[in-house]
């Protein structure tokens, strides 16, 4: 019987890790986007929305959540003095396809309000660097965003 409740206690402190565990990956990926948002010095409401919608798709979350991680994410953006902290997570928690799309998603935030500024390249590229993207996928990637 003790065996049983441990199994059923343990399966549960799992689940809830793992939850624990993705809802910081969504805010770790979140804040970088921020972070790419607020390259050029200021934060569009069309970067904003692509943020929000970027997460609400790529994570499966509400529209409400989506809203919640990215106001979180921009709120703590500000306070920000690394990026390793949050590239570390995503690179250790995520498949190299998963980095990939998070650098496309990078790219898309910085497309978001017209124009690509040198401060977002730069940033993007770093971002890419930390997460150990082939600078190949950082080439394929921009390539897609560079017509909008």
């Amino acid at each position: 019987m003790i065996k049983r409740l441990y199994k059923i206690i343990s399966q549960r402190e799992q689940a809830a890790n793992t939850v624990d565990d993705a809802r910081a990956l969504q805010l770790a990926t979140a804040a970088l986007l921020m972070e790419v948002a607020s390259a050029d010095f200021e934060i569009s409401e069309s970067e904003r929305e692509t943020v929000r919608r970027l997460v609400e798709e790529n994570y499966g979350v509400t529209a409400n959540e989506a809203a919640e991680i990215a106001a979180r994410a921009e709120k703590d953006s500000r306070h920000v003095t690394s990026l390793y902290p949050f590239t570390q997570m995503i690179k250790d928690g995520c498949s190299m396809e998963d980095r990939i799309e998070i650098v496309n998603m990078l790219w898309q935030v910085t497309a978001a309000d017209g124009a690509i500024d040198a401060h977002e390249t730069h940033l993007v590229r770093k971002i890419a660097d930390l997460l150990y993207v082939p600078h190949s996928e950082f080439i394929r990637t921009r390539l897609q965003h560079d017509d909008r």
